[in-house]
């Protein structure tokens, strides 16, 4: 039997629908069946209409929106590979275990049009349901990849143009000050846990985003958001 996993939430299924994984099965309610207009594209896989208990009870929530679909597993990238694009721009997390922080770092890597994000195998969130529907399906769009050891990943990509740069609200340097125009891998770690001295230690140089008032910390979706789009201002800039 094909192995499979379940998605709810209308961005996140219609997104997979579109994407490079085959939808398996689709159920809808009645409603979504009336109001998702692209259920009736021809490309569009064939939705099954059932009641808003059965869609709970598959769900295992009521935050479906309608929709619930079994999909083809995700299709994690090569690491090494994303690295070597031509000019990357990379979003490394450590630490990071919350879905949903995971999923808003995938919706700002995909509209900053990074080349790809990178997890380490152990102790960080991976793509599930709740990071798909946190994404608004963007983990459809960007490339996540996953590595067995991030701090070693980060050495071994080095190279004259990919500069690492750690996300760090000591730093002296505020990411403003940063030549962000050419090949990056920027690392983020955990609000209040920030990244793991090993992996700290393989960054080339540290970016803070300054901060006014009592605020200690930006939410990682926040703090990738703000640096990933300043990487896109300077490159099309």
């Amino acid at each position: 039997m094909t192995h499979r996993e379940l998605l709810y939430g209308r961005n996140a299924v219609r997104e997979a629908a579109r994407g490079p994984r085959q939808v398996l099965e689709l159920w809808v309610s009645e409603r979504a069946a009336e109001c998702e207009l692209w259920l009736t594209e021809p490309e569009a896989p064939r939705a099954h209409v059932k009641s808003e208990h059965e869609l709970s009870q598959a769900a295992q929530t009521r935050e479906h929106q309608g929709l619930v679909a079994w999909v083809e597993p995700y299709r994690y990238a090569d690491a090494y590979e994303l690295a070597r694009a031509d000019v990357p721009l990379l979003a490394c997390l450590d630490q990071v275990t919350n879905p949903r922080n995971l999923g808003a770092v995938a919706r700002a890597a995909a509209g900053a049009g990074a080349t790809g994000i990178v997890v380490p195998a152990h102790g960080s969130a991976q793509v599930t349901a709740d990071v798909c529907r946190a994404s608004a399906g963007a983990v459809e769009q960007i490339p996540i990849a996953v590595v067995t050891n991030l701090a070693r990943y980060l050495e071994e990509i080095k190279r004259d143009d990919l500069w690492i740069y750690a996300a760090d609200g000591r730093a002296e340097m505020s990411y403003w000050q940063a030549d962000l125009s050419g090949g990056v891998a920027l690392v983020f770690g955990a609000e209040k846990k920030g990244l793991r001295p090993l992996v700290r230690r393989r960054c080339d140089d540290a970016l803070a985003i300054p901060l006014v008032g009592e605020v200690e910390s930006l939410n990682v979706g926040v703090a990738a958001a703000l640096l990933l789009y300043e990487a896109r201002r300077q490159r099309d800039g």
